[in-house]
């Protein structure tokens, strides 16, 4: 937490970032406040109206305004997008964790379940086990956790292996130190900030792969006003009506890239190896 806030404070890119972030977030958990019409409400005299000063992007073939459910939309993608990372990151680093720690059958047992899951292309598993489930935001989100924790575990078991050989360690094992007090205190405080960097850069990858499942129709379903569902929605008028793919494509472009500089600009505040 010292190192955020100090690099809030020196850090130029980071504390840009972080505050674009923070207005992102905002935007969304205000829709219902900013947002000028209901996102549900078919209106059809108004179907696919251009953009214009009733309707700023326009409106669908329902006559929805597209403005009100991007922001909505916002909120329902960005709320399950952090929900999966958070699961991804817990699932995987404790799963890590435990084969790096205790190793023989529980590190081969979870290992091998990683080199299986691993061993198939992660997006094309990730729509098949959506296909069998059905198509569902929840479901689409189990998905994408069992064919993403495998990243997580690998690299926290890599980073136990490594530190639980240092003489720290050592010493708390032969002053009594439990299992338990040795990973809490000894091995989370030095693996935790790599693997929230991870974390935090994964946000935008999982944000598109989670729009690609919806999309594709194996994630949420309509009348949802999520990004990915609504730049499937708009495909098919493409040429009649391009502005239902261009401000939905854009509001995954942008909030893509400001957590992307997020993430980039927190490896450079918490990463060890760029402290002098």
């Amino acid at each position: 937490m010292e190192n955020i806030i100090r690099g809030f404070k020196e850090n130029k890119s980071f504390r840009i970032s972080t505050l674009l972030v923070v207005l992102l977030l905002a935007v969304t958990i205000l829709a219902p406040v900013i947002a000028p019409y209901n996102p549900l409400e078919a209106v059809m005299k108004d179907a696919n109206m251009a953009p214009s000063a009733a309707h700023l992007f326009g409106t669908d073939k329902l006559g929805r305004d597209v403005l009100s459910r991007i922001l909505y939309g916002g909120a329902y993608s960005l709320s399950s997008v952090l929900a999966l990372v958070v699961i991804i990151f817990a699932i995987g680093t404790t799963l890590g964790i435990l084969a790096g720690y205790f190793g023989g059958i529980v590190d081969t047992v979870i290992m091998r379940i990683a080199d299986m899951m691993i061993s198939f292309p992660g997006v094309i598993l990730a729509i098949a086990i959506a296909g069998i489930m059905g198509g569902s935001l929840v479901n689409a989100m189990i998905a994408l956790t069992a064919v993403t924790w495998t990243k997580y575990a690998r690299l926290s078991r890599s980073m136990v292996l490594k530190i639980k050989k240092r003489d720290f360690v050592d010493a708390a094992i032969v002053s009594g130190g439990t299992s338990t007090h040795i990973l809490w205190y000894h091995l989370l405080p030095n693996i935790v900030p790599l693997l929230l960097i991870t974390a935090v850069s994964d946000i935008g990858a999982m944000m598109m792969e989670l729009a690609g499942l919806s999309f594709l129709g194996f994630g949420s379903q309509p009348p949802a006003p999520e990004w990915g569902l609504m730049l499937n929605e708009g495909r098919q008028q493409l040429q009649t009506a391009p502005w239902l793919m261009i401000f939905p494509g854009l509001s995954i472009f942008i909030s893509v890239v400001i957590f992307n500089l997020w993430g980039d600009s927190l490896r450079d505040v918490l990463d060890p190896r760029n402290e002098e």
